[in-house]
């Protein structure tokens, strides 16, 4: 099992230098990856914990890259449907190229309404919209020269280039339209919430599902969030395993609210030293 861990590109702990240590942190303790979240225009109703303070996450990855040289770089989800299709694709090939392919696209179709408004994007097509993006990020990353007519999205032949190996996609979500989405465009299931025998049945369809389609199994990783003084090392490494033992591959970390750089490292330590060597 590999295990990856969030640092906070939001609120106070988003500063140029808190989020190079925390970076540097992940990596000297010998996790897979870092990973960021996406939000783009908070309401103010919806600031709790971050007070509208967010940094994109695709630039802040770009950062980071130059920054490390081991960990994979994740978006824990991005947002599909927030960005035209053809950018994005851009985007993340130009981080592939710089971070020496280490970029993971954790891929989702969004919830909160108000920032779609504001990005001028119909939340009613987000699913349509993150299904053609991920198709179109498909071609292009397979073809030199590329054209697409779809039904959102057309434009003419292009040259895309640099064009690196296209990054994991790993597909956000729950239920029956998550789990398409993955085996239609993904390397891996990333679903949120659900419980280890929960987790079992979508190992067990993901499977069956996959080798009826001729194509890999896709990974299944699942994430937490772990705060001080919640039942200890043990059961940390109790929960973990369960979610191992239902199909899970990869484990991404969350720490909270930590209040600095300081805090955030002795989490990443310890969890590396006392949890992930028992899983």
């Amino acid at each position: 099992m590999k295990f990856g861990v969030v640092i906070r590109n939001m609120g106070p702990q988003s500063t140029r230098a808190t989020i190079a240590a925390c970076a540097r942190a992940v990596e000297d303790a010998g996790f897979d990856a870092a990973f960021v979240v996406d939000h783009l225009a908070i309401p103010p109703d919806q600031t709790e914990g971050s007070g509208g303070r967010y940094l994109e996450p695709l630039m802040t990855l770009g950062y980071l890259a130059g920054i490390t040289s081991r960990i994979r770089l994740g978006i824990s989800v991005l947002v599909i449907p927030y960005r035209p299709a053809v950018l994005m694709a851009k985007q993340l090939a130009t981080l592939q190229e710089l971070s020496g392919e280490r970029i993971i696209l954790g891929a989702g179709v969004g919830w909160m309404r108000p920032e779609f408004e504001v990005l001028g994007v119909d939340p009613r097509k987000r699913g349509a919209l993150t299904d053609e993006t991920l198709r179109i990020l498909h071609t292009l990353f397979a073809n030199d020269v590329n054209s697409y007519d779809g039904k959102l999205v057309k434009f003419p032949p292009f040259v895309f280039a640099p064009r690196p190996a296209r990054p994991p996609i790993w597909v956000g979500g729950s239920g029956p339209k998550a789990l398409e989405r993955t085996l239609r465009f993904g390397e891996a299931y990333y679903p949120i919430g659900l419980k280890p025998d929960e987790l079992t049945q979508i190992s067990a369809y993901l499977l069956e599902e996959a080798n009826k389609r001729g194509r890999a199994v896709p990974e299944i990783i699942v994430g937490g969030m772990i705060r001080e003084g919640e039942g200890g090392t043990a059961s940390m490494i109790d929960r973990i395993s369960a979610y191992r033992d239902a199909g899970a591959n990869y484990y991404v970390l969350g720490l909270g609210r930590y209040p600095d750089a300081d805090t955030f490292r002795r989490g990443v330590e310890r969890f590396a030293t006392q949890v992930m060597p028992k899983i």
